[in-house]
């Protein structure tokens, strides 16, 4: 005879286990009926972005591909922390999606004292879509037409410049400009890239790091004038101008990349289908074409490539934000 605590016990047991496996069977069966409603793809920066504009292009053929409406949700401000925070804390059902880049998962951990989430822990890897080149704008009146003669007036002119930034990426290449290049430059602030460089078209604000997509229109309209790309070499997507090193900032390399996440704990079925569907809209040459007219260099990869790639970007950001004196904010 099994005494009562013993009884009990054994109850208690059951009854888990077969809670268990309710929550297995209905987490199977919602992976199944995936997507039943719209999905919600949430953006860390405002529309008109450069990662904004490329998502909307993509999310037109995911929705055509899985057959129900994609809403895209701008969440800026933080320097994306309310963005990652909100999916983070989303069910893991494939209806909520983050479409973020190397702010909140890269930068992120370095730049902010208090974060609200793991950049790793926290989130599902789904696919990446590529790499958004920045290039270095500054505005008409600022007597340089390449960057060493930007370089040699801020030398004689101690404080007189300063730039502007709206994403890690700005705020990480102002910072390591400045360092690399000696120079004494004021950093202003903002929530998202278009209010940022609507100050430096103003006058305003000398100069921005700006991604390619959202600072090209206005070098042509000649609001702006663009005097270097921030990758080692130069990109294709501007052959035409020269990449920071090569202009003569020693030791600059830095690029935003982009990619989709989910809550951590994702269905294996919805994350591999999502891969599959977001690799096959990327991987289209009419549509990297499209992207690349955006300033966007389209490719993909597995979850799992995704996931190794955050980590090692994280190993890389820690060392550019040390190397350029960021302190945390």
């Amino acid at each position: 005879m099994l005494s009562p605590l013993l009884r009990a016990l054994r109850n208690l047991s059951a009854a888990a286990l077969c809670l268990a496996a309710a929550s297995t069977a209905q987490a199977d069966t919602q992976a199944s009926t995936w997507p039943s409603r719209n999905i919600t793809l949430v953006l860390p920066f405002a529309a008109g972005s450069g990662t904004d504009t490329t998502t909307r292009l993509i999310s037109q053929h995911l929705s055509q591909a899985l057959g129900v409406g994609i809403v895209i949700e701008n969440k800026a401000g933080a320097n994306g922390m309310i963005a990652a925070t909100y999916v983070a804390r989303a069910a893991p059902d494939g209806y909520t999606l983050l479409v973020t880049t190397n702010t909140t998962h890269s930068a992120n951990p370095y730049l902010l004292k208090s974060l609200t989430y793991d950049p790793v822990k926290d989130f599902t890897p789904i696919a990446r879509t590529g790499d958004l080149p920045f290039m270095l704008v500054v505005h008409p009146d600022v007597p340089a037409k390449t960057v060493a003669e930007l370089v040699a007036y801020g030398k004689a002119n101690p404080g007189k410049l300063s730039y502007a930034s709206g994403s890690s990426s700005a705020i990480v290449s102002g910072a390591t400009f400045a360092h690399n290049a000696g120079l004494d430059l004021l950093h202003v602030p903002y929530k998202s890239s278009p209010p940022a460089l609507n100050d430096v078209m103003g006058g305003r604000v000398s100069m921005m790091f700006v991604d390619i997509l959202t600072g090209l229109p206005h070098v042509q309209g000649n609001a702006l004038r663009a005097l270097a790309v921030t990758t080692k070499d130069r990109t294709p997507l501007i052959p035409n101008l020269p990449s920071m090193q090569e202009a003569g900032v020693a030791d600059f390399d830095i690029s935003s990349w982009q990619g989709y996440f989910g809550p951590a704990g994702m269905p294996k079925e919805i994350v591999t289908r999502l891969n599959a569907e977001i690799r096959k809209i990327v991987e289209k040459p009419e549509i990297r074409t499209q992207l690349a007219t955006l300033g966007m260099d389209a490719f993909s990869g597995t979850p799992e490539e995704l996931g190794t790639f955050v980590n090692e970007q994280l190993v890389l950001w820690e060392r550019l934000i040390r190397d350029a004196g960021i302190e945390k904010q």
